[in-house]
């Protein structure tokens, strides 16, 4: 089956940023998608292909936050808290191929705000 145009121009996008942004163990990449109904990060070393952390909308603990910006706000934060609490400092974010605006950047300015470089 064939994608639509726009899907598949926006995969290009996914995989030009890919080839720049790369996590390391010192730095792990965070990766966020935002689709229709949830938010999904996840904090991957990709030297090891590991996961080091994931969060995402559908737990439970998150039910009631919205793939708004308030939403992209708390879940930010919480991020930001977990992978302190994991010993980072510093990450490298992947936006997935979205612009650096609105969800995006809510989400990207809370983790700054929890002390997080990059």
């Amino acid at each position: 089956m064939k994608l639509s145009k726009k899907k598949e121009l926006a995969q290009k996008r996914r995989w030009r940023i890919r080839k720049k942004v790369n996590g390391t163990a010192e730095r792990p990449r965070v990766a966020v998608r935002f689709t229709n109904k949830n938010i999904h990060v996840q904090c991957i070393d990709d030297t090891q292909g590991h996961t080091i952390l994931g969060l995402a909308t559908t737990h439970s603990d998150f039910k009631n936050i919205l793939p708004n910006l308030t939403g992209a706000d708390s879940l930010g934060k919480v991020l930001g808290e977990r992978i302190k609490s994991k010993g980072y400092s510093a990450i490298v974010f992947d936006r997935s191929g979205r612009k650096y605006h609105g969800c995006v950047k809510a989400f990207a300015e809370a983790l700054r705000e929890q002390g997080l470089k990059f």
